[in-house]
């Protein structure tokens, strides 16, 4: 049993090291990103790096969010299986920090002799250093205990197990929710997926409207299908690396279609990132226009999923 609660100990400590370093990312993104003065002298002010910024600036806190409530169960039954989800989950949250951070490098590197210099970028610039290195050290840590805990096989408990458990403990929640409703969501984990990345999109892309004054509802259209699309592929994506929620066994068509669709809405984030540079391929002159912005991304997104689709449906394996 010590040994048991040691390791316990031990992965509690190294997931709250990894909510530190995604605070830690919050707080920096923010700065960087909401202060305008702060953001007119960042190297990753534009696309593509703003996109990769402007994603995990929602999803890191997002990941954060449901592990931090998670930890609140953390003397539940199946600790084993809390254990090693939760690392992973805190693996996959620290992945997307650093893979944010690799981008910021880059806007570092790629910086042309007119951009812009002062105090704030090299603030800027220290603040990267200074989350690359506790990125890289809880990095380090979250390996390890992934390791350790890969001995372990199978599944028993999902997220919506604690879920359940914290309900029942809240005297609001402890009859309104029962067994029941985590049977509902893991059969309809898709349809869930859905509503939350269209819910958050809904709200960002209101928020960033109203305080860049859109008039063009075809511009708000198109970019709540971006936003969503890519929400969706992080729910589907983290959800499959961490386990939220235990889904049940699928038919190899709804497999395919399910990751044709990931694919696209993968394909619409990344031509949305590097559109400027994809745009000289199928048109003339600076991409400026809505509707061929559109045609650009969700033209894109589409053609990858039915390829995606065509592929899988060859292929005897079974998709992820």
């Amino acid at each position: 049993m010590e040994p048991m609660e040691k390791n316990g100990r031990a992965s509690a400590a190294v997931v709250w090291a990894s909510l530190g370093v995604a605070g830690v990312f919050e707080a920096l993104t923010v700065l960087e990103t909401q202060d305008k003065t702060v953001r007119a002298a960042s190297p990753w002010q534009d696309d593509p790096y703003d996109v990769v910024v402007s994603l995990t600036q929602f999803t890191v806190p997002m990941l954060a969010l449901v592990i931090a409530l998670r930890l609140l169960a953390w003397q539940a039954p199946g600790g084993a299986d809390r254990g090693r989800q939760t690392v992973r989950a805190a693996g996959a949250m620290i992945t997307l920090v650093g893979l944010t951070l690799a981008t910021e490098w880059a806007a570092v590197v790629a910086r042309t002799p007119s951009s812009p210099a002062g105090a704030w970028i090299r603030v800027l610039i220290g603040g990267l250093a200074a989350g690359s290195v506790l990125t890289g050290a809880v990095a380090v840590s979250l390996v390890r205990e992934s390791r350790r805990h890969r001995v372990s096989r199978g599944r028993r408990h999902d997220w919506l197990d604690d879920a359940l458990y914290l309900c029942q403990r809240t005297p609001v929640l402890r009859h309104r929710v029962g067994p029941q409703a985590t049977v509902w969501v893991r059969r309809h984990a898709m349809t869930v997926f859905v509503v939350l990345s269209t819910l958050a999109a809904v709200a960002v892309i209101g928020a960033q409207a109203i305080g860049e004054g859109w008039t063009d509802p075809l511009l708000m259209a198109w970019a709540l299908i971006v936003v969503a699309t890519s929400y969706l592929a992080f729910c589907v994506i983290s959800n499959a690396v961490a386990g939220f929620i235990a889904r049940p066994p699928r038919t190899r068509p709804r497999r395919v279609a399910e990751a044709s669709m990931v694919a696209g809405c993968v394909a619409i984030s990344a031509s949305t990132a590097f559109r400027d540079a994809l745009w000289p391929m199928f048109g003339t002159g600076s991409l400026t226009s809505v509707p061929a912005m559109a045609a650009l991304t969700l033209g894109a997104g589409l053609v990858t999923s039915v390829a995606t689709a065509a592929l899988l449906l060859g292929c005897p394996g079974r998709p992820a």
